[in-house]
């Protein structure tokens, strides 16, 4: 059985139901909640591993339950909405949520995005605080040395592109927005320059997914931002 446990908010009866019912099938633990006053409640009080998130909920939005639970947790936030514009999931995301799917959705897209963010969880309590080294397929990133390699070939890379390549690893997995991802590597004065983002990133992509059948580790959400993926 998964020792993973999930809060599921969701005011929909019908898909409350549904997404429980997937859970239980899958082995998953899980408590739920129909509210935003509840949902921060129950993570305050059980410490999830994970929350699915509807955004609209009864009482509060659910962009103000993200920003209210990320002022004490880092617990990762799936957003389940029927909200799709991207405006919605970029509000969302630069809320703090790590992931954003769509209703409707199917259930095995569900699943797989609950095994990503479970590697990623896996991933972080695993790692050691003092450890410098990250691997991700055939690349791998010497954080004390300033150095990355895709397998024994060192990546020459730019000042720019290195900080890009260090940013999507340490959060590999999570949607990062334009915004946030300029921020963190130019500051705010950058925040809206998504040109010169795009220019950076297709330059670093073509470095690591040179070769024929390379795998992709840099996920496009268009008009969203970028992920680094898990590579097996």
């Amino acid at each position: 059985m998964s020792k993973f446990t999930l809060l599921v908010v969701e005011d929909d009866t019908s898909v409350r139901n549904l997404i429980t019912t997937t859970l239980k099938a899958n082995d998953y633990r899980f408590i739920t909640a129909s509210t935003g006053e509840q949902a921060v409640m129950e993570t305050a009080s059980h410490n999830p591993d994970i929350v699915l998130l509807d955004l609209g909920l009864p009482d509060i939005d659910g962009i103000e339950v993200i920003r209210r639970i990320r002022g004490w947790s880092n617990v990762p936030i799936i957003v389940i909405s029927a909200r799709s514009e991207d405006s919605d999931k970029i509000d969302a995301l630069d809320a703090g949520a790590d992931d954003y799917l769509t209703k409707p959705f199917s259930v095995d897209e569900l699943l797989a995005r609950l095994r990503v963010t479970q590697r990623r969880l896996a991933l972080m309590l695993s790692s050691n605080p003092q450890q410098a080294i990250f691997v991700n397929g055939k690349l791998r990133i010497d954080f004390a040395s300033g150095c990355a390699y895709l397998g024994d070939e060192e990546l020459h890379l730019t000042p720019i592109e290195y900080k890009l390549l260090c940013l999507l690893a340490r959060n590999i997995g999570k949607v990062l927005t334009h915004k946030f991802i300029t921020q963190s590597i130019w500051g705010s004065s950058w925040e809206n320059d998504v040109v010169s983002l795009r220019v950076f990133m297709a330059t670093l992509r073509k470095k690591l997914e040179s070769a024929p059948g390379s795998p992709q580790y840099i996920q496009t959400h268009i008009g969203i931002g970028y992920r680094m993926l898990r590579i097996e």
